[in-house]
């Protein structure tokens, strides 16, 4: 191996795909139209909202044109002037204040957003850009509908491009302040932290945007905050726009000044009169909407979630913590849901380090929604895969690789079937290719359901799948978990009260009842332990109603003690009739003792015992100590190690047999 590991790795023999180099799984441009396509799906869903402010800007466009009249306005005085700033002013106010709406929308979309940012779904520029750009079509729609309702109807100078740049600067105004709110929503990433933020920069911008308080009575310590405000440029803009028109040209009183009465108007409020600051204004608000929006940016990349998820820990958790704790010999029966009329079977277990299951009520359990009993049989399985190339290189002529080698066998309904064999045996490779999990490879032999050849798309709807992995959500709760997965997958004939309360005797079949508000959380840093994952992962399972479901190490990582209690959710599975497949690695003898039938496969692919249990292992023991040469079980030795320490390999040549060929010719088989 030493001469091997020195030899330099030969770069052509690696497939260029072989290794990822980028931090996301496709292009820049591809994961922006992704996010494009996903802010267009929500904007969709939340229609209502856009609908609504528009219905609101209708409602406040129609109490300004009553206000604020044409018929009832006069150009006579500077008095007259400050009136059409009001007019002017509440416009502004008004796009201000309906893109409050943008601040809830955005806190109510950042759990989902740090989630899958932390999984690398999509960069922070991805998700940021389509929230800005898609947004400016519904801000040229909002102020459309208020200037056509409001401008002539007011009064205002009735030039055209005077329309268009009055138009031009609501709509700017309402981007900034769009802009503005969703920064104050990654900033405070809570709805009251953001709320308070929002409310005390609406209160700044109103006081210091040089209407209310005019830029001559602003005080010296606070004029920086006049000129940092964005409404002080759009208020500037749109009365430099305004006052210097055609209609407010004549002058009042030339013994007095020779200045325009629109002059007069804005020197009386402090706005500035030279015609450039429209366009001062316009570039200021166009630099304020760049600013904030990409401050939201930054603020997506660089901060977390304000609070973690926390478990919540049931009355049953603490019990079993002070036990692990104390060490002490107490007797805890676990029933699903704190109630003594509870139909699970009641298991005994008695400290930390037992797990003794005591019995198992095999009745079979009512459920909400019916399903049928199927069985699976197969004939003759076999699975191949092409040659890797290293083998090739080593002299192998083979062109493919055989994983299994003519397997057959039978899982029935309310049997719970233990799938053994050493590493290497083939047993996950098996319980995937009958999954139909196989996706490549080569597959011969016959997979029969309840008598009927095997359908793969028909198979999936009536079959569930237990990884090994634990792979949920860890933002939502238990109980959201098995609603999710039941709304999904269940038949859309299937109402909404048969789902609820089919989701809630899966919780109590699996006896996840007490959790149903804890956090699923992250495996090993918060909220459930490893044992309810597995829990829970059974449940997401069943809520599907699978009649044959397969699971893959239901109890691997786990102590005895929890790993009894999964079992026993696996046992009450089964109770309700369904055929349930498990692969499994050296169980304790508690464990082992749980299965009602074992399918034992030696290395390469081959079974050596198909055949039930027995009580205390009694058949399987029988049948090995049959065959000559095998050495005896010890007393209270575990006859699941015993078993495979005496089929390995090493064992068949020291007796001169092939265990899988004495199977073929026992009566087990025939």
């Amino acid at each position: 191996m030493g001469s091997e590991l020195r030899v330099p790795f030969d770069r052509t023999r690696n497939h260029p795909a072989a290794l990822t180099t980028s931090k996301f799984g496709i292009s820049k441009m591809e994961l922006l139209k992704a996010c494009v396509s996903r802010e267009w799906l929500l904007m969709k869903r939340n229609s209502f909202v856009y609908i609504f402010k528009i219905v609101q800007l209708i409602i406040l466009g129609t109490i300004a044109m009553t206000v604020f009249l044409r018929t009832e306005m006069h150009r006579n005085s500077v008095e007259d002037g400050v009136i059409y700033m009001g007019a002017m002013f509440l416009g502004l106010v008004t796009h201000l204040f309906n893109a409050f709406a943008e601040l809830a929308m955005s806190i109510a979309k950042l759990p989902i957003f740090y989630k899958q940012r932390d999984l690398l779904f999509y960069p922070s520029w991805a998700y940021g850009l389509p929230t800005w750009l898609l947004k400016i079509p519904i801000s040229f729609l909002e102020c459309a509908v208020w200037i056509c309702m409001t401008y002539y109807v007011i009064g205002f100078d009735p030039n055209i491009e005077r329309f268009f740049r009055h138009y031009l600067l609501l709509v700017l105004i309402s981007q900034m302040a769009s802009g503005l709110f969703r920064v104050l929503a990654a900033l405070g990433r809570d709805m009251v932290v953001a709320d308070t933020f929002g409310s005390f920069a609406q209160l700044v911008l109103l006081v210091l945007g040089g209407f209310l308080i005019a830029r001559d009575n602003i005080k010296a310590w606070w004029i920086w905050g006049y000129w940092c405000s964005p409404l002080m440029y759009a208020q500037n803009a749109i009365a430099v726009n305004e006052f210097l028109g055609h209609s407010w040209r004549m002058v009042v009183d030339p013994t007095d000044s020779n200045d325009t009465l629109g002059v007069q108007v804005l020197k009386s409020r402090g706005i500035f009169v030279d015609p450039n600051w429209y366009w001062i204004g316009v570039g200021a608000l166009l630099g304020y909407i760049m600013l904030f929006n990409v401050l939201f940016i930054v603020f997506l990349d660089l901060l977390d979630p304000l609070g973690k998820g926390q478990n919540v820990v049931s009355e049953e958790e603490l019990m079993e913590k002070h036990v692990n704790r104390t060490g002490e010999n107490v007797e805890l029966l676990l029933l699903g849901n704190d109630s003594e009329n509870s139909p699970s079977n009641v298991t005994s277990v008695t400290n930390a380090g037992g797990g003794e299951i005591t019995g198992a009520d095999t009745r079979e359990r009512g459920m909400a929604l019916p399903f049928t009993p199927l069985s699976i049989t197969f004939d003759n399985i076999r699975y191949s895969v092409d040659m890797p190339q290293e083998m090739k290189d080593k002299g192998i002529t083979e062109d493919r690789l055989v994983l299994l080698k003519g397997v057959s066998g039978a899982f029935r309904p309310g049997v719970l079937t233990a799938l053994m064999g050493v590493s290497g045996a083939g047993k996950t490779t098996l319980m995937d290719v009958l999954a139909g999990r196989k996706t490549g490879g080569y597959i011969e032999g016959d997979i029969n359901i309840s008598g009927y050849p095997k359908n793969q798309e028909t198979f999936a709807r009536i079959a569930g799948y237990c990884e090994q992995n634990d792979i949920h959500s860890p933002h939502v709760t238990v109980y959201e978990s098995l609603v999710y997965s039941a709304w999904l997958r269940l038949s859309p004939d299937v109402d909404s009260e048969a789902r609820q309360m089919f989701v809630e005797q899966v919780m109590e079949l699996v006896e996840l009842t007490s959790l149903r508000g804890a956090l699923v959380g992250l495996p090993g840093v918060n909220g459930l332990s490893t044992e309810q994952r597995k829990r829970l992962t059974i449940a997401v399972e069943l809520v599907a109603n699978p009649s044959i479901i397969f699971m893959d190490e239901p109890t691997s990582g786990l102590d005895a003690r929890a790993a009894a209690i999964v079992m026993r959710a696996v046992r009450n599975t089964v109770d309700t009739g369904r055929t349930v497949v498990c692969t499994i690695h050296q169980p304790s003898i508690d464990i082992f003792e749980a299965f009602d039938e074992l399918f034992l496969m030696k290395r390469g692919g081959e079974e050596i015992y198909v055949g039930p249990l027995g009580h205390n292992s009694c058949h399987l023991i029988d049948y090995f100590e049959g065959i000559q040469g095998v050495k005896k079980i010890k007393d209270g030795y575990n006859p699941a190690t015993w078993m495979l320490e005496v089929t390995t390999l090493a064992q068949e040549d020291a007796l001169g047999l092939n265990f899988a060929e004495v199977y073929m010719n026992s009566d087990l088989y025939r």
